[in-house]
């Protein structure tokens, strides 16, 4: 679908940079989680407290904003830094704050339609760059970082 720049590790050639990459994205989904949770339990009081019945909308929208500034500001959610992955584009370079919003726009997507987040497990696992689905629209690459 897109044609990637040299400077991104070639799959046959330099497998580690793909070693585990779907594990380590499921345990850095769930630090995420768990990030954003705590966050909403935060900002919960300043709502007055009626953040409880909108909460799972408070979840979307902190998770949002939280993802893409992460992703925006190193690459990689704070979740996927713990794990030492990133996300790098077609040309091998970090994300920028448009590339991270509409990656996380992506995956908010895949996340609301289970067949979509099925398509996007089963390219993880069957593909040589394991990428996602948002990542084969994109050209994202999710990669371990360089040592």
């Amino acid at each position: 679908m897109h044609s990637y720049d040299a400077r991104l590790p070639d799959p046959d050639r330099q497998p580690e940079f793909y070693a585990d990459i779907p594990a380590k994205r499921l345990l850095a989904w769930l630090i995420d989680v768990v990030l954003v949770a705590v966050l909403c339990l935060l900002v919960l009081p300043f709502t007055a407290f009626t953040g409880l019945f909108f909460f799972p909308v408070l979840m979307l929208a902190v998770g949002l904003a939280y993802r893409v500034l992460t992703i925006a500001g190193g690459s990689a959610t704070w979740g996927m830094r713990l794990m030492a992955i990133e996300l790098r584009d077609r040309r091998g370079e970090r994300l920028d704050g448009g590339q991270a919003l509409l990656h996380t726009l992506g995956y908010t997507v895949s996340i609301a339609m289970p067949l979509l987040q099925m398509i996007s497990v089963v390219l993880m696992l069957t593909g040589a760059r394991r990428q996602g689905l948002t990542d084969h629209l994109l050209g994202t690459v999710m990669l371990n970082r360089r040592a």
